[in-house]
């Protein structure tokens, strides 16, 4: 491949994918690990008012004010998954903000949430970043009200994103009905792209493609939540496809079955991920929810590692009535995203929660 894009920062400063262990929701905690930590956790009675918690592992919280109003909050943040500031900056916004958009929720603003090396970083290496977040927030029409700011031993950065959306219109992740189809809005492969990125083995396309998706917000989220059709709507980042299926299924007491080759990948990661380019988080992923997952004998390591490749700023993951899947596909398509396709189907619950047809 052709030589990875060239760094903003000066040549004093290190690489920002340096200065993490990981990158983007990479970062997150293994699902079976954040299963345990939650166990142990004593939970105040929930008002009735908290339409949506921590039941389904859903996006974000969303809390009744009135008969016309709900609120979303979510908080998503992470370490470098680019070692452009101003591209960091602009993912991880556009990731945090999602999650109100997973909900059916419109943003109405965001606070910021920073921890730099400060000894190490430039402040124009991380007013770029921070520059980049609020680009983000601007095309989104809402505004970055404040913030927080801690002085790290690795680049952390994100938002606290608030929005609203109609009681009547809330969107869980747990609502899928046996006989719905599943739309995925972007293609995958961000996690691929980042450990290529981080090998110096992604080039200029490739790097382009990577922030095309990554930074396009997921702003079909109402349009999708006002079908009548729509059922359950989540988005897919950290735990990739097969986790966030998981989740969905699981939530629902359905089974997912993904059919893999209709599902959309983007340029080149299926020969990154046979080349063994891929994610550390990967590997976790499967470690924790393998065991409910049914693949065929004949699914290579590389596409496994694709069905758990952690997703940055993914596509939203819809499960609608069949006769509404053109309408989700024409709302996706009129936001410019070219690329979402049907990709499965919602069972009956069977012996595992998710299946993958090949």
């Amino acid at each position: 491949m052709t030589e990875s894009p060239s760094v903003i920062a000066s040549a004093a400063e290190p690489r920002l994918t340096s200065l993490s262990h990981g990158g983007g929701c990479g970062c997150k905690i293994a699902p079976g690990v954040l299963s345990g930590i939650l166990r142990g956790t004593t939970q105040m009675p929930v008002p009735t008012e908290l339409l949506v918690g921590i039941e389904t592992s859903d996006d974000a919280a969303v809390y009744k004010l009135n008969a016309h109003q709900a609120l979303v909050a979510t908080t998503d943040f992470f370490m470098p998954i680019v070692d452009d500031p101003f591209d960091f900056g602009r993912i991880a916004a556009t990731n945090a903000l999602s999650d109100v958009y997973a909900m059916g929720g419109t943003p109405i603003m965001a606070l910021a949430i920073v921890g730099m090396p400060i000894n190490v970083l430039s402040v124009e290496t991380i007013g770029k970043i921070l520059e980049g977040g609020a680009s983000v927030c601007r095309a989104a029409g809402i505004p970055i009200a404040g913030g927080h700011t801690i002085d790290s031993v690795e680049p952390i950065y994100g938002l606290v994103a608030l929005g609203l959306v109609h009681p009547d219109r809330v969107q869980r992740n747990a609502g899928a009905q046996a006989g719905d189809v599943l739309v995925l809005g972007k293609p995958l492969g961000v996690g691929i792209y980042s450990a290529a990125l981080k090998k110096e083995k992604l080039g200029a396309d490739g790097y382009a493609h990577m922030i095309g998706a990554t930074t396009l917000l997921n702003t079909p989220g109402p349009a999708l939540a006002a079908l009548p059709g729509v059922h359950a709507l989540t988005d897919v980042t950290g735990f990739a496809l097969a986790g966030h299926a998981l989740e969905l299924a699981r939530g629902a007491g359905v089974t997912v079955q993904i059919d893999w080759p209709a599902v959309p990948l983007l340029p080149g990661v299926r020969e990154l991920a046979a080349q063994g380019i891929v994610t550390g988080a990967s590997g976790r992923n499967w470690a924790a929810y393998g065991h409910d997952v049914a693949l065929p004998d004949s699914f290579a390591d590389a596409e496994r590692a694709l069905l758990t490749d952690p997703q940055t700023s993914g596509g939203l993951l819809v499960a609608c009535a069949p006769d509404s899947a053109q309408a989700v596909l024409d709302v996706f398509k009129a936001q410019g995203f070219g690329g979402a396709a049907v990709v499965g189907h919602v069972l009956p619950r069977g012996d595992r929660a998710l299946a993958v047809t090949t």
